[in-house]
């Protein structure tokens, strides 16, 4: 299957290339700041830091999916939150600026999108699919953001959560890749996790529909949930 450019109006899944700070000081110098010790670590140039999200479109509707941290406010079901969890340690997830939040969100907005890279890229045409990503918004396993969950050497962040909905969703992974010259960190620990899930379920998986699922601010029962 290949990637091509979005057809407004048509379903499917959108996929955006974000540059990690963009419109941003603090976050972008952070970044940057991290890409410098690892490429040094691992011997090799520093590149472009991407953070990932989707668009997400049925008849239905639009929905922005996307994972964000520190959460604004106090308002999970403004913005379609699914799902929370927590930043650094489940101890510091007991407050508000250290926990993160999955959305699903209903003709919401991309931040910094006017700065998006080699985008935005259809993954994927098919409305099943879509309404698949939908439905798994609220599967996504609340693990620890900064954490490796697979023991592969590579956190789980933003970039996971959006690698686990298309992996989960059965959207061919090998033809997805950053922009030249960049990397998305934490994009291959969302795709282990993912896998790990399906093997778990082998036999038992049933697909989520969109129909008994849009319900804003639901969580998932998943043991580990942060609830709304």
């Amino acid at each position: 299957m290949s990637l091509v450019t979005t057809r407004s109006g048509s379903s499917g899944i959108d996929l955006y290339w974000l540059p990690l700070g963009a419109g941003g000081h603090f976050v972008r110098f952070n970044g940057l700041l991290y890409e410098s010790i690892q490429a040094w670590s691992q011997h090799r140039r520093p590149l472009d830091l991407y953070h990932t999200a989707l668009i997400v479109t049925v008849p239905e509707g639009r929905y922005v999916i996307e994972n964000a941290w520190p959460i604004p406010d106090n308002s999970p079901q403004r913005r379609g939150v699914t799902v929370q969890g927590p930043v650094w340690s489940r101890w510091l997830g007991r407050v508000r600026i250290f926990r993160y939040e999955v959305r699903r969100w209903v003709d919401g907005s991309i931040a910094d999108i006017a700065f998006a890279v080699s985008s935005p890229r259809r993954v994927s045409h098919e409305e099943r699919r879509a309404r698949q990503v939908l439905g798994l918004t609220e599967e996504v396993p609340p693990y620890v953001w900064g954490r490796d969950p697979s023991h592969l050497g590579d956190m789980w962040n933003s970039n996971s959560v959006i690698s686990w909905l298309l992996t989960r969703a059965g959207i061919p992974m090998d033809q997805i890749t950053p922009p030249a010259g960049g990397r998305a960190p934490g994009w291959s620990s969302g795709v282990a996790v993912a896998r790990e899930t399906e093997l778990e379920q082998l036999g038992g998986r049933r697909e989520p529909s969109i129909h008994s699922s849009l319900m804003p601010g639901r969580t998932s029962d998943r043991s580990g949930d942060i609830r709304l």
